[in-house]
């Protein structure tokens, strides 16, 4: 009688830094960034805790790595050079605000680390870069990109710390902006309330809302560039 042979094995897919922080990104936007503990993370990836030491130096490694992980998604200022210094601006900011709409853990985060990783510093090295050459001075191209990232982390701050983000569908947040209309009192709110019901009847466009304010920030960096 032949013997019954052992069940051939799932080959493990050797583990990484990358890997492992690929999976950690997968992690917290799913459950969200409280979830994220050595332990859970060893979980997702079928090993224990312990082994993601040999990867990461500690749970600072961990936070930090991700924020790199998810400003590698943002376009590369460098890619997209031109005359239009205005379009090179424009398009980095929309697409910085469409990823961390993504992971709308990361805003947060990333304002809150005191290292910023290697990633993140030639993204703001070659933004920097974008607006010298566009006629920026040093301190004027300073100012610029603080005025970029303190409009983009700041209006995506807001947005994802609305109670329902992200938001279920259009339907939910004209229910939301209803109940608000219900319970507030017009006499006493009148502005809020009149927003509240342009919303309740889909006139709000949060899109159009960061694109026109984006518009106004960039107007403002014409005045810095000129003044450099």
């Amino acid at each position: 009688m032949a013997k019954a042979g052992k069940r051939p094995t799932r080959k493990r897919k050797t583990l990484t830094r990358e890997r492992v922080l690929e999976a950690a990104v997968e992690l917290a936007d799913r459950d969200g960034l409280a979830s994220l503990s050595m332990r859970n993370l060893g979980g997702e990836l079928g090993v224990e805790a312990i082994s993601l030491y040999n990867h990461l130096a500690n749970k600072d490694d961990l936070l930090d790595g991700i924020v790199d992980m998810v400003t590698a998604e943002f376009e590369d200022p460098r890619s997209a050079r031109g005359d239009d210094w205005r379009a090179v601006i424009r398009g980095c900011a929309i697409t910085q605000h469409d990823v961390l709409l993504r992971h709308p853990w990361a805003a947060a985060l990333a304002e809150s680390r005191a290292v910023t990783g290697p990633v993140r510093l030639r993204y703001y090295d070659a933004l920097l870069g974008v607006l010298r050459e566009a006629g920026f001075s040093m301190l004027g191209a300073y100012r610029a990109n603080l005025t970029i990232d303190s409009y983009v982390y700041g209006f995506t701050l807001q947005e994802v710390s609305w109670v329902d983000w992200p938001p279920e569908s259009a339907d939910r947040e004209w229910e939301l902006a209803e109940a608000f209309v219900e319970r507030t009192d017009e006499a006493e709110f009148p502005n809020l309330v009149s927003i509240a019901q342009l919303s309740a009847t889909g006139k709000i466009d949060i899109r159009a809302d960061f694109e026109i304010g984006l518009e106004a920030v960039l107007d403002g960096l014409k005045r810095i560039r000129e003044a450099s």
